[in-house]
């Protein structure tokens, strides 16, 4: 999901141009004195734990086989090959929507470099690279995550569909889970139930707000799918009051590409308010990573107009006691139980500037035999962001 908004960048180059020691305070000490809150949630689970280990930045601009890295909104790892896989969620306006995959070497449990071994471009299901919206705006994706599907040899990406407005045509979109490839080839895709296709009226999914997260359990017998903000007959948007509001995370069978269930999860208020308090804010589900069939690390990440840098906190979602909400049609009458959630890390507790996380996985196996976790920062193209990379040591 881009969050950075044309009014606010064209504020922060008044503001760099005039004080440019203000930026560089603000910059590495925006999320350090952010307002934390909690919600009414069960958290009757237990925790396991993640230690911070070292940070790297893909520079900006960076130029790979005639294309610009930027936009890295996914990552996944296979283990067998020892390859990441990286998808940018450029809707084909830089260079038509693609893939990375990459190498990335550590060294100590350090981050030593990270190599991009090759560049693959998403085709629709006629064989063709996307569109862009200028070209074609029916059939421009918007890619935000991708997950390597190892029993089937293939992968896995979203796309958060469009729905715009204009005074000559509507532009309706639905967000899609797809099926490709290595090369980026189309196959099938997952079919998504009704509630989340987009709608010209105040139902459905809201406009940048729906596939943003995937994650296959570990015996990729299930596909999590969370969606980013409520759909509109759940609730209203999470705002910076103590929120109430739930995000629906799907489950689909892999077997039988089905969905079977969904549940309830309900996200912290926006961490920041918005400056001036009427702009854009936002929290909610960035991406999300199954522990095993019921425990789900959820990355929650809140941005306010205004502020330099993102609010990320890592939460452990457990829906062994929630409520199926499945046949649910609205979720705005609490009458189900919402996933238990426990916060892992607060990223602000790092001490230095966070930026736009909305990718995580499952790394390498580090020196002392713990599984290494990673998080990957979206800087949407924008020079004022950066493309952080964070390493972690998971203690389960």
């Amino acid at each position: 999901m881009e969050i950075v908004l044309s009014g606010y960048i064209c504020i922060m180059k008044k503001i760099t141009a005039l004080f440019p020691a203000l930026i560089s305070l603000m910059f590495f000490t925006a999320c350090t004195g952010s307002r934390s809150s909690t919600s009414n949630i069960p958290t009757d689970i237990s925790t396991p734990g993640l230690k911070f280990l070292d940070t790297i930045s893909i520079p900006f601009g960076k130029n790979f086989q005639q294309t610009t890295i930027g936009g890295i909104s996914g990552i996944d790892y296979d283990s067998d090959n020892d390859l990441y896989y990286m998808i940018s969620d450029d809707r084909s306006n830089h260079n038509p929507a693609r893939f990375y995959t990459a190498k990335i070497h550590l060294n100590n449990n350090k981050f030593d470099s990270i190599e991009f071994t090759a560049v693959h471009f998403l085709k629709d299901s006629s064989g063709k690279n996307y569109p862009n919206s200028k070209i074609d705006p029916y059939h421009t994706p918007d890619p935000e995550s991708i997950r390597f599907w190892k029993t089937e040899n293939r992968l896995v990406w979203s796309s958060e569909g469009e729905k715009t407005f204009k005074r000559d045509k509507n532009i309706i979109v639905d967000p899609s889970i797809n099926i490709a490839d290595h090369s980026g080839k189309w196959l099938a895709q997952f079919p998504i139930p009704q509630k989340t296709k987009m709608s010209a009226k105040e139902k459905g999914p809201r406009v940048n707000g729906v596939f943003e997260g995937l994650s296959f359990t570990p015996d990729f017998q299930k596909l999590f799918v969370s969606i980013e903000e409520p759909l509109y007959q759940d609730g209203p948007r999470v705002d910076v009051n103590k929120n109430t509001t739930p995000i629906r995370i799907l489950c689909f069978n892999t077997i039988s590409k089905t969905e079977t269930n969904e549940y309830a999860y309900i996200p912290d208020p926006v961490a920041r308010q918005a400056i001036p308090a009427d702009k854009y804010k936002i929290n909610g589900i960035s991406e999300i990573l199954a522990i095993n069939n019921h425990q789900i690390l959820l990355l929650e990440r809140s941005y306010s107009t205004g502020h330099l840098g993102c609010v990320v906190k890592i939460y452990l979602a457990d829906i062994s006691n929630a409520t199926d909400v499945k046949n649910m049609k609205s979720l705005a009458v609490r009458k189900y139980k919402p996933a238990s959630k426990k916060l892992l890390i607060n990223l602000d507790s790092l001490g230095f500037y966070i930026d736009n996380v909305e990718g995580i996985c499952f790394g390498p196996k580090l020196d002392n035999g713990n599984q290494s976790l990673l998080l990957i920062a979206d800087n949407n193209f924008n020079s004022f962001e950066i493309a952080q990379v964070f390493l972690f040591e998971w203690q389960p």
